[in-house]
């Protein structure tokens, strides 16, 4: 069962990564200052609606509460294999790496994406890190040639430099627009950059 809505996905796909990297699960104020939001009811809101599709377990002990993403092990494909092809600059665009490997991948975050349409790239740099993208990191990217405003793609610049930002269009312009409040976005013709995917969700290794 998929989220109703995109800001479902969001929230979903904002505790998957969070749990990745913390080990435990963000609060509803946690959740809630992620996204702007200045009531908690309202995550909580959206955090019921995921409960009821199945796709988040709320878990009630004496002294805790907390959020667990459900896996569905017993499942047959809660693990597939997707194309690992190489590295992403998260940074200053870096030249595109097309070493491929394959790799195992939780279902769940593929949504209804197909195995297939998924690759797999290694993130390196910190240009994305307010997602908590970090270098290191497995971005899963579905291959796709367009993108609406404000989604996160993976863009070839000059047919050759690729990188991970958010996607804006001004007229005949590109801003592509990094996560971190330190750097600039990056503005180029609309005729020098290809999107060659859009990010789906995050992967990442054990240290």
């Amino acid at each position: 069962m998929l989220p109703r809505t995109q800001r479902q996905k969001e929230v979903l796909d904002y505790i998957t990564r969070f749990l990745a990297k913390n080990g435990h699960q963000p609060s509803y104020a946690q959740i809630a200052r992620h996204f702007g939001v200045s009531s908690k009811a309202t995550i909580a809101k959206h955090i019921s609606a995921l409960e009821k599709r199945g796709l988040i377990r709320r878990e009630h002990q004496p002294g805790h509460f907390g959020l667990a993403v459900p896996l569905e092990e017993s499942a047959a494909d809660a693990v597939c294999e997707v194309r690992l092809v190489g590295r992403i600059a998260a940074g200053a665009p870096i030249d595109a790496v097309q070493d491929i490997e394959m790799i195992c991948v939780p279902r769940f975050l593929l949504g209804r994406v197909r195995p297939e349409r998924i690759y797999a790239l290694r993130v390196k740099g910190d240009s994305m890190i307010d997602e908590h993208i970090c270098d290191g990191d497995i971005a899963l990217i579905e291959s796709r040639n367009d993108a609406r405003n404000g989604e996160i793609v993976v863009a070839l610049i000059d047919h050759a430099r690729a990188t991970l930002k958010r996607l804006f269009r001004f007229g005949d312009e590109v801003e592509l627009r990094p996560s971190n409040a330190t750097l600039q976005p990056l503005k180029v013709h609309a005729s020098r950059v290809e999107i060659q995917g859009i990010f789906r969700g995050l992967m990442r290794p054990n240290a």
